[in-house]
């Protein structure tokens, strides 16, 4: 009898982080939307070949798009089509969410960033949210409050 191997699992579902939003952005709200995917990009998904950069989402027709996230097509998944890494990506939202998007990104320093993809049951999500950019002060602030925590549960882990 052979054994059956056990494919790696990644424990939190998700597939790609977009840390630089997080230093660039405040984040105001979160929204989770589906992706509308091809095969050899599920594929590629599950292999863990994606990254946010430089992903943001604008909206068209009144419909919702993915730009700049790139998903680097599998050789093995991709023979017999013609893959685009860097395509727009249907991002598939309510109405109402749609709506609330528009309204706030009108608004002066208002954008909307892609923060993470990840795996729902059998489903790929993106989270979505309304940010606000950061000047380089905030920055810096928000850097030293990072510090002082860091600082403060060594002093307190010491103390004990």
């Amino acid at each position: 009898m052979s054994k059956s191997k056990k494919k790696k699992s990644n424990s939190t579902g998700t597939i790609a982080l977009n840390k630089r939003a997080r230093h660039d952005y405040f984040v105001d709200q979160k929204f989770e939307a589906g992706l509308a995917l091809s095969g050899w990009e599920v594929k590629s998904l599950r292999e863990g070949k994606a990254q946010l950069v430089d992903s943001y989402v604008i909206i068209h027709q009144n419909e919702a798009w993915l730009i700049g996230a790139r998903i680097t097509p599998l050789l093995s998944a991709s023979t017999h089509v013609v893959c685009e890494p860097l395509r727009q990506r249907k991002l598939l939202l309510n109405r109402r969410e749609i709506d609330r998007i528009i309204q706030i990104t009108e608004q002066k320093g208002k954008t909307c960033a892609a923060m993470a993809l990840y795996w729902k049951g059998n489903k790929i999500k993106c989270e979505v949210a309304l940010v606000t950019g950061k000047k380089d002060h905030d920055k810096r602030d928000t850097a030293k409050e990072r510090d002082w925590a860091r600082d403060k549960e060594r002093l307190m882990k010491h103390s004990v």
